[in-house]
């Protein structure tokens, strides 16, 4: 996985008001990971309230605010669609899901977060995309769920919505990620969000504002 990889659910996540916190700083490639080593970003939702119910799988950003503390596996795999076939054939996909995974986690998390009154963690598979087409796409999700990923985001989500929040006129310096996305968006070079219909959304996604024709 690579650092803008990484660097994109980050801001993803911060720009939606989260906590963030990087597991790790170093890359791991000749030996088999630790139980620590198999979660890439910790993300805690100050705003979180009580009462709130639980998120839906597909995690849109009007569903962000019903999860209030999760672990977040980032899979930047672009090239790739996670079919059945793949997920079935790929079991480091779900390497943190493990319980001793899961255990590890809890130490992150202040103790008052795990109390009954909902200190559920969510488990966050952030993918390239889904098979379009049924029952590949029914099929994946049911993989998924099955292995106990409770939500997950594809890159494609995250993008559009980091896109839709950056303003041409702010100056991003501490965060080389908006900065770069906010001059292709200042340059023309990526097309109006407005224009896409994103088949995938589901309906999830509540209807955005117009852009100012100015």
């Amino acid at each position: 996985m690579s650092a803008i990889d990484e660097g994109i659910v980050r801001e993803y996540f911060e720009q939606n008001g989260f906590l963030v916190r990087q597991a790790r700083k170093y890359q791991v490639s000749a030996r088999r990971k630790v139980a620590e080593e198999e979660i890439d970003l910790i993300v805690y939702n100050p705003a979180w309230q009580r009462d709130a119910r639980k998120p839906d799988f597909f995690l849109f950003p009007n569903e962000l605010p019903y999860v209030q503390r999760a672990i977040v596996a980032v899979k930047g795999w672009h090239t790739g669609v996670f079919t059945p076939n793949m997920l079935k054939s790929s079991p480091e996909i779900f390497s943190f899901l493990q319980q001793n995974v899961l255990k590890e986690a809890a130490r992150f998390f202040p103790a008052e977060a795990g109390d009954a009154a909902g200190g559920t963690l969510t488990k966050i598979l952030v993918l390239p995309s889904l098979p379009t087409a049924e029952p590949f796409r029914s099929q994946s999700v049911e993989l998924l769920k099955q292995h106990g990923v409770d939500a997950i985001i594809s890159f494609r989500a995250m993008l559009l919505d980091l896109l839709d929040k950056i303003e041409i006129n702010q100056n991003y310096s501490k965060s080389d990620t908006l900065q770069v996305m906010r001059l292709l968006k200042n340059y023309d070079l990526l097309k109006d969000t407005q224009l896409d219909l994103l088949p995938d959304r589901g309906g999830a996604m509540p209807p955005r504002r117009a852009r100012n024709p100015s």
